[in-house]
């Protein structure tokens, strides 16, 4: 007796309980699943990018803010600080790092960043084609920049005004590209970086009759930065933990910036979207034990259903245990394929998700590799099946094989 055969065709006889039990069992472990792969790309994104910056300084406003526009470039600056005030950090002994930045143009819904080669050391980004950028108004772009906004080495093109793309175009200055970054995962491939000084010219017209130009003065990193003029925010490293301890205190109680520490904003977003999270967490499980009594009540039916075609089994010679194990074959059954379906709709999520993330904020999550606590989740499937069928199973041991027959 073949119980693989006989539990499938059991199966393929009560289509519609079958697949509202797999079913269930799929939006339950999709969900979970989903939620796993969401959690682990975003905390490599959120981490990869943090990763050696103790502090950002920028106009006062939402730190968090500061921290999205600044590191991740995925939200509106908080404003202009003096240029002035960001260098008079460098003087600090505690810090080791001031990596100024100035942004609010844009080319295609790219982002153009004005910084000093310390931002692209930091990020420890390879060229791929052409050069760096070494004079005002020459370009290197990163990856995605290249590939989605068509940009080749020698291309020149006129940023927008905005961080969308759809603002006035500045076409009396345009920019060249020189480079093209090697994709490395990180936030340098949706960007178009340059120097300080390039974001300073595009704009001088703004203000050309308010006053005369500014003169050049060579900073420590290779970089013309101009007295007087404004930069977005900066990116700090510290030298030890004291810097951590003083310097944050010091910038919002003496300067006109405000300092906004990565680690603590991003730990409180996470805590934020950690309660929605935990929220689809229980939906889920809600879903997969109700999946469970879903296949519960369909053996439990169809034991009662076949308990004469069962005690002629077992009068032909058939053991109680190998009907027990059929009717455990079949919840198994259920929940591999549950499983497999909540894997592959857990994928299709995060892809459209990816899509969404791809066209606001230029990131890309497209690992779909299996993870390690989804193993745990197969596991909890087969044990959520394989309850859900043993428990009306049970009935085989008690049925009267010469009573069934006789009222049937």
């Amino acid at each position: 007796m073949n119980l693989f055969k006989i539990s499938l065709a059991n199966i393929r006889e009560k289509k519609l309980n079958s697949f509202l039990s797999a079913l269930l069992l799929a939006l339950g472990i999709g969900m979970i699943s989903l939620l796993l792969l969401l959690n682990q790309q975003l905390d490599e994104q959120f981490r990869k990018n943090i990763k050696g910056i103790d502090m950002v300084v920028g106009a006062k406003g939402s730190p968090l803010q500061l921290i999205l526009s600044s590191i991740y470039q995925i939200d509106a600056p908080t404003g202009n600080v003096p240029l002035a005030e960001v260098n008079s950090l460098r003087k600090n002994p505690f810090v080791k790092t001031v990596i100024p930045l100035s942004m609010g143009d844009s080319y295609q819904g790219f982002r153009i960043l004005g910084t000093t080669p310390k931002y692209i050391e930091h990020y420890k980004v390879k060229v791929a084609e052409g050069h760096i950028h070494n004079a005002s108004m020459e370009v290197t772009v990163g990856s995605k920049v290249a590939r989605n906004a068509g940009l080749k080495i020698g291309d020149t093109f006129a940023s927008s005004h905005g961080l969308d793309g759809e603002g006035d175009q500045h076409d009396h200055k345009k920019y060249k590209v020189t480079g093209i970054f090697a994709a490395s995962g990180t936030v340098v491939d949706q960007l178009i970086v340059t120097r300080l000084s390039s974001i300073w010219d595009v704009h001088e017209h703004a203000e050309a009759g308010a006053g005369k130009p500014e003169e050049h003065h060579e900073e420590a990193g290779g970089e013309a930065e101009e007295e007087g003029q404004d930069v977005t925010s900066a990116l700090i490293q510290f030298r030890n933990p004291m810097g951590l301890m003083t310097i944050p205190r010091q910038v919002n109680t003496n300067t006109s910036m405000q300092a906004a520490l990565p680690s603590i904003e991003i730990n409180r977003l996470f805590s934020l979207l950690g309660v929605g999270i935990e929220t689809l967490r229980a939906i889920a499980l809600v879903i997969i034990t109700i999946a469970g009594v879903s296949v519960f009540v369909s053996l439990y039916n169809s034991l009662k259903e076949r308990k004469y075609e069962m005690a002629l089994m077992l009068s032909m010679g058939a053991t109680r245990t190998s009907l027990f194990l059929m009717l455990l074959i079949e919840g198994l059954f259920l929940s591999v394929v549950g499983f497999f379906a909540g894997i592959l709709l857990s994928r299709v999520g995060l892809m459209l998700f990816s899509k969404a993330a791809e066209q606001d904020f230029h990131y890309s999550l497209g690992k779909f590799a299996i993870l390690p606590e989804e193993v745990y989740l197969l596991f909890a499937a087969l044990a959520v099946g394989a309850i859900a069928a043993a428990l009306p199973s049970i009935g085989i041991y008690k049925l009267n094989i010469s009573r069934t027959l006789a009222e049937e």
